[in-house]
């Protein structure tokens, strides 16, 4: 699914879910950098994919992304705070986050397009239309979309906790101010 926004429902929910684990940057940006491949690869082979969208060479993407956003750190603490989000880091889970966005980003392709190589160099795709249950491209679509409802009804969720957090901290601190 090269430049759609079906990727972002089952990331968004897998980084939302998995918040504690997962830099939520580094994933849902790791889902975007594997399609840079798609730019390139076209031109290369008759298949659009190429060898990013495997999950050996995605590990190795990952890692390379996730190293890469560490210097990063600091403005994706900012953009989380506007959206409100708790966020903490440190370069292992970057790392973690870049290879697991990758992989996300290999099985929904794989499932989606059959010349994608999850298992390269193994050339065949066990994944597409994942075998007996024969999903359809509009019925991945309607699962990803399915995610991304489920990812905001998450964020709403952290929405809320951020705002009862944050009335109990100005509470206490107008609590010390007056008596100070």
């Amino acid at each position: 699914m090269p430049f759609t926004p079906y990727h972002f429902g089952p990331n968004a929910f897998f980084a939302f879910f998995f918040r504690r684990w997962i830099d939520i940057p580094v994933f849902i940006l790791a889902n975007v950098i594997v399609d840079v491949e798609v730019l390139f690869a076209t031109g290369w082979s008759p298949h659009r994919y190429w060898h990013w969208h495997s999950l050996l060479i995605g590990a190795v993407i990952g890692i390379i992304w996730g190293l890469a956003a560490y210097p990063l750190r600091n403005l994706f603490k900012k953009i989380m705070k506007l959206l409100r989000i708790p966020y903490e880091t440190n370069m292992k889970k970057m790392v973690i986050s870049g290879v697991l966005g990758l992989w996300t980003h290999v099985i929904f392709d794989s499932i989606y397009h059959y010349d994608v190589q999850p298992f390269w160099p193994y050339t065949k795709n066990p994944l597409w239309k994942l075998g007996k249950l024969n999903l359809t491209q509009d019925q991945t679509k309607m699962i990803c979309t399915l995610f991304m409802v489920a990812a905001i009804l998450i964020y709403v969720s952290i929405l809320q906790t951020y705002a009862k957090k944050k009335k109990v901290q100005d509470a206490r601190q107008a609590a010390e101010n007056r008596t100070s």
